[in-house]
Order: structure tokens, then C-alpha cells, then sequence
């Protein structure tokens, strides 16, 4: 996998960072499924006891345990394996927390492949598309340290529920301290005026590294990084395409329903022009490393180049 030599990446970011908008809000409650250690909820716990609850593996009744708490005013976040949250827990966050509109973050861990030893059971591959179709539901999947403490500190700051895909282990720095998180709308990372690269999540890294690839051939990507998948920068996306004139999208997820699902829903409608999608091409996971997993699913840099040539190549023939 690619990322950012240059920048030393940082481990268990999401902990400290819980931590410090724990600081700042003082009546933030964390209810956790018996996973303090893998969904980084243990340095809250010790620091604030009283608005720790762990509940066991029950991801249904943790979300009811959440809208009660959210109902008498207090903002609450919950996490476990993204999986869990989003399938096994599915009614729940819908008629619990989207359809009620409460203030309930859900913080999945280890979503599309990243959850790679731990099989096919562990691998949400569906969860933004499943989170995203939910009606009052932000879907949101930052990339780096930077933007996860941004990231989180917005989405509990905001009033309403909000399901982040949220790293574990260790975290790249790509941003600098000046960069500024705007709710809903997409970053470009790069300019270029061939084709648009569109991804999100731990994808933006293999994006960038596709558009340094494609440089030395000549041909000059736009990278778009979409951290809030839904509701999605609309007019920066119909921008960059009506200037490129192709699209390719990059994301750790089923291309089902997901970011790519999405894009092609709003070039569908408003800008049609050649797009292909990297993603899990409607298959299960299986257990592996991320390493081997992103290789054997095509998730590399090298695919995405891959693909940019074939919607050039479509695009040439368009003309």
C-alpha cells in the first residue's frame, strides 16, 4: 500500500483524539461493545469512568443504550467493527437513530478490507452503501491524522447522526497543520486536466500515488478526496468532470452502492462522461493481510492507473 514516505505515520490516533473532544464536551457519553482496545476507547474510559459504558457484544442494544442517552440531550458516540454496526445493528441505527434524528455518532473500525486477518466476518464491504441509502444519515471516511481530529470534532459538534469509517493502528500524516476541514465538501489534492481521480477514505492514498505515476507518463490527474461521502460535494465533482472530461473513482468497499455508486449517480444525471470504478467488484473478503488483500482486490495504485487508461481511451474515442 501507498502513502507518504516523507511524513511519519502515527499509531492509534482516534484514541488521543477521542480524548480531546472528551475535554471539550464535557457531556460526551462513549458506549463501546467490548472492543476498548480495538476501537481505541480505552484512554477515554480511563480519563472519564462516568461516561464509559461498555455493554458486552450487543451492537443492537448498544445503539437502543445510545438513543436513550441521546434523547435526554447528551451527544453520544458508539463503536465497534464497522460490520457490526452497520448489518448487524442495521434496524436499530435506522428506526433508533436515523429515523429519529438523534445525536448519535457511529464509529466503525476496520471497514472494506482493512480488517483483513480477521476474514470475510469482519470485513464491512457494504457499509457505506448501506449507511449512505438511510434518509437523515452523514456518511463520512477521512484519510489522515490531520483530518480525523477535524473529522471528529465536527461530527460531534454537528446535530444529528453521523457514521464515520475510522482507521486502526497506524494513521499517515498527508495534510499540513493548516488544513481546514469543510463540512460536505470534497479537497482537491492535485490539479490535472486529463482525467479526474475521485476516492476517499485510506484510498486517497493510493490515489495520489496513481497520479505520480501517471505524471511520469505524461498525463496529468485531478485528485479529489472525498471525506463526506454523503451528503456528497455535488458541484466540485460535475466541476472537475466537465473540465477532464473522464472520471475514475478509488475506494475500499463494494463499488456497489458505495463512492463510486454515488459519483455515477450525479454524472448520471448531470454530467455523463467515460467513468470506471476501483473497488471489491461484488465479492466477499476473505483473511489475509491489507497488504496481500488490496493486491489480490485490485486496490493498488498501479489498478487505478490502470483504469485511468482505460476511461482515457474511452475518452479519445468520444471525441
Amino acid at each position: 500500500m501507498s502513502g507518504d514516505k516523507s511524513r511519519p505515520a502515527l499509531d492509534n490516533i482516534y484514541e488521543k483524539v477521542l480524548v480531546e473532544v472528551g475535554d471539550k464536551t464535557p457531556d460526551l457519553v462513549v458506549i463501546d461493545a467490548d472492543l476498548a482496545r480495538a476501537s481505541q476507547t480505552k484512554l477515554f474510559m480511563q480519563r472519564y469512568p462516568e461516561r464509559y459504558f461498555d455493554v458486552g457484544i450487543a451492537e443492537q442494544n448498544m445503539t437502543g443504550i445510545a438513543a436513550g442517552f441521546a434523547l435526554s440531550g447528551r451527544p453520544v458516540i458508539i463503536s465497534t467493527f464497522a460490520v457490526f454496526l452497520t448489518k448487524r445493528a442495521c434496524d436499530q441505527v435506522s428506526m433508533c437513530v436515523a429515523y429519529t434524528e438523534l445525536n448519535v455518532k457511529l464509529i466503525g473500525i476496520e471497514a472494506g478490507l482493512s480488517s483483513g486477518r480477521n476474514g470475510a466476518t469482519h470485513q464491512a464491504v457494504e457499509d457505506i452503501a448501506i449507511m449512505r441509502s438511510m434518509p437523515n444519515m452523514t456518511v463520512m471516511a477521512p484519510v489522515d491524522v490531520v483530518e480525523i481530529r477535524e473529522a471528529v470534532a465536527a461530527a460531534v459538534a454537528y446535530r444529528g447522526p453521523v457514521y464515520m469509517r475510522m482507521r486502526r493502528g497506524r494513521v499517515p500524516v498527508i495534510f499540513g497543520d493548516d488544513y481546514e476541514f469543510r463540512w460536505g465538501k470534497g479537497v482537491v489534492m492535485r490539479s490535472g486536466g486529463d482525467l479526474t481521480i475521485i476516492s476517499t477514505g485510506i484510498m486517497t492514498e493510493e490515489a495520489l500515488s496513481a497520479a505520480t505515476m501517471l505524471e511520469e507518463q505524461g498525463i496529468g490527474a485531478a485528485v479529489l478526496h472525498i471525506h463526506t461521502i454523503k451528503p456528497l460535494d455535488e458541484e466540485l465533482i460535475v466541476r472537475s468532470a466537465q473540465k477532464t472530461g473522464a472520471v475514475v473513482t478509488a475506494e475500499n468497499h463494494n463499488i456497489l452502492g458505495g463512492l463510486g455508486g454515488a459519483v455515477a449517480e450525479v454524472l448520471g444525471e448531470r454530467c455523463p462522461v467515460p467513468m470506471k470504478r476501483v473497488g471489491i467488484r461484488d465479492l466477499f473478503g476473505e483473511t489475509g493481510t491489507t497488504e496481500y488483500l488490496f493486491e489480490k482486490y485490485h486496490l493498488l495504485a498501479r489498478d487505478i492507473v490502470d483504469a485511468a487508461r482505460s476511461v482515457l481511451e474511452r475518452k479519445c474515442r468520444t471525441r
